[in-house]
């Protein structure tokens, strides 16, 4: 581990915060998991990955401290008045960290590598909008038909759609729309992207990860803004176990902890008051199930008898301790310009609720007597232990037997999207504020983790992702989130707010309901 400004505190009678001197300005970041890959085409999707490759890669356009869009590895874009042409005008003279020139034909590689149905990228649908995007997914089109284009010699970047879709221009944040070293992927195949091969267009750079330990980087020189980079690097140490995260950050062995657990939010607040944030965020925590026809929990009954039994407030309120809020919608209701959507029954009162729970358990032919065996997975970490714990109990009279299973994150969300699961914990955290974000989770092939498919749905959806008008346009997915939500296919737990311990000597960090912090804003205050 790099020496770094540390953070000496303790939690306890005498708790106090000290700063020791600076040593050297390398961030030492605590995040949820170790990334799948350090590709954009190959991560799953997991906040903590976008963490990481935020630092890492630049696409078009960027997110500034306080989780606006701005310019990134295109200086300026214009967008046509019919809404299907994005041109970019990329900077002059951009660079990859091995000092090879970074075009428009990087982009061009990269969005045909995402869409590659050989590539299975869990991206691959957010370019879906793209001319032909979604037949060259399916493998009836060529990549060369994709409709994106370097114009000027590679200076341009010029990307269009098959019908204007109001919410693209804000995805263009997300890993799938980052550039791709081509002459790299040609030389290394998929191992391009190890730390010893890579080659980033980002703030940083990585030079050494040891798998589920350390990923170390350093500061990127070829980057177009270099020169108001601060950090000498930054050093990622993925810490699933959140309260082991706690005693390090109190170590002074952090300076940033990414989501501590949310039950630990009034002791580290009164005690940490400096240095413990929470932000109401744009983000919910939900248990999905699996709606194959061989699954226990594909009989919609079963579904809406285990959504009601969840005692929502129990779990906000006393095992998290008000960090969080209870969720009866897929969309939290924060999102801008919308108007949240609850889930059938979750406003009744819990005796309500119960009894039509049992009524509908029984219908489905289970009872204590003769319980349904069902399997609740979870990704490690004591809160969603404690969370998958009070939730069995919960269902524990309806006649549910739970066996509880965790794994690492990675493997976790590997595993739901092999659908091999029945019940299992999910989250989703937004990367650009639109309801949309939520609600493609039900219709796209990557994240839609049970399977849900109904037509109505998906014709609602494409319909909003067309419609011009705000009022218009919300409605269509208010629409579509009663309906999906009727059905059972998810039912969400709690609305997040963002949780971070982050040492008060760093200066640039800004809390926002995106909770995005790219390590480029931020620097060590000797």
């Amino acid at each position: 581990m790099k020496p770094a400004t540390r953070l000496a505190t303790a939690i306890g009678a005498a708790a106090s915060l000290t700063v020791l001197p600076l040593q050297a300005a390398t961030l030492q970041m605590g995040i949820s998991g170790d990334p799948a890959s350090l590709s954009p085409a190959r991560i799953t999707g997991g906040v903590w990955e976008e963490d990481v490759l935020r630092d890492l890669f630049e696409g078009p356009i960027a997110i500034d401290s306080d989780g606006q869009i701005i310019p990134g590895a295109a200086e300026r874009w214009d967008i046509s008045d019919d809404g299907l042409t994005y041109t970019f005008h990329l900077r002059d003279d951009l660079q990859w960290s091995d000092g090879e020139p970074l075009t428009a034909d990087d982009f061009v590689y990269a969005y045909r590598h995402q869409v590659d149905p050989a590539t299975a990228s869990n991206y691959a649908h957010r370019l879906y909008p793209v001319v032909n995007a979604r037949a060259i997914n399916a493998g009836d089109k060529p990549l060369e038909s994709l409709g994106v284009a370097s114009l000027d010699e590679g200076q341009t970047l010029q990307i269009t759609l098959a019908e204007p879709t109001v919410y693209f221009l804000k995805t263009l944040v997300l890993p799938f729309a980052y550039p791709i070293p081509q002459h790299l992927v040609e030389r290394y195949g998929d191992d391009w992207s190890n730390p010893e091969n890579i080659a980033v267009n980002g703030a940083f750079k990585p030079v050494s990860w040891t798998a589920n330990t350390e990923l170390e980087t350093v500061k990127n020189p070829a980057y177009h803004d270099a020169a108001n980079v601060a950090l000498d690097g930054v050093d990622y140490y993925p810490l699933e176990d959140k309260n082991a995260g706690i005693q390090r950050f109190r170590a002074g062995e952090l300076d940033v902890l990414r989501d501590y657990p949310a039950a630990q939010y009034p002791r580290l607040s009164e005690n940490l008051p400096d240095a413990t944030h929470r932000f109401a965020s744009l983000g919910t925590y939900y248990y999905v199930f699996n709606l194959h026809d061989d699954s226990p929990v594909a009989d919609a009954r079963v579904r809406e008898a285990l959504s009601l039994a969840i005692r929502r407030e129990v779990i906000a309120r006393q095992l998290l301790k008000g960090a969080v809020e209870p969720a009866s919608s897929l969309v939290p209701p924060g999102t801008s310009g919308y108007q949240a959507q609850s889930q059938p029954g979750l406003d009744d009162d819990m005796d309500s609720r119960i009894a039509r729970a049992r009524a509908l358990m029984q219908e489905a032919g289970y009872t204590p007597d003769n319980p349904l065996e069902l399997t609740l997975r979870f990704n490690s970490g004591d809160e969603h232990r404690q969370i998958a714990v009070a939730v069995a109990a919960m269902w524990e009279p309806l006649g549910v037997d739970v066996e509880l299973r965790n794994t690492e994150a990675n493997i976790h969300y590997a595993d739901l999207m092999e659908a091999d699961f029945q019940v299992a914990r999910a989250a989703w955290i937004s990367s650009y504020d639109d309801a949309q974000n939520f609600l493609q989770l039900l219709s796209a092939e990557a994240n839609n983790y049970g399977d849900y498919h109904d037509d109505e749905y998906d014709a609602l959806m494409r319909q909003s992702d067309a419609e011009q008008d705000p009022g218009q346009r919300a409605e269509l997915m208010q629409q579509a989130e009663s309906l999906a939500l009727a059905d059972y296919p998810l039912t969400p737990i709690y609305t997040y707010s963002s949780r971070n311990l982050v040492n008060p000597a760093l200066e640039g960090w800004h809390d926002n309901a995106l909770d995005m912090h790219a390590s480029r804003w931020v620097s060590l205050d000797e």
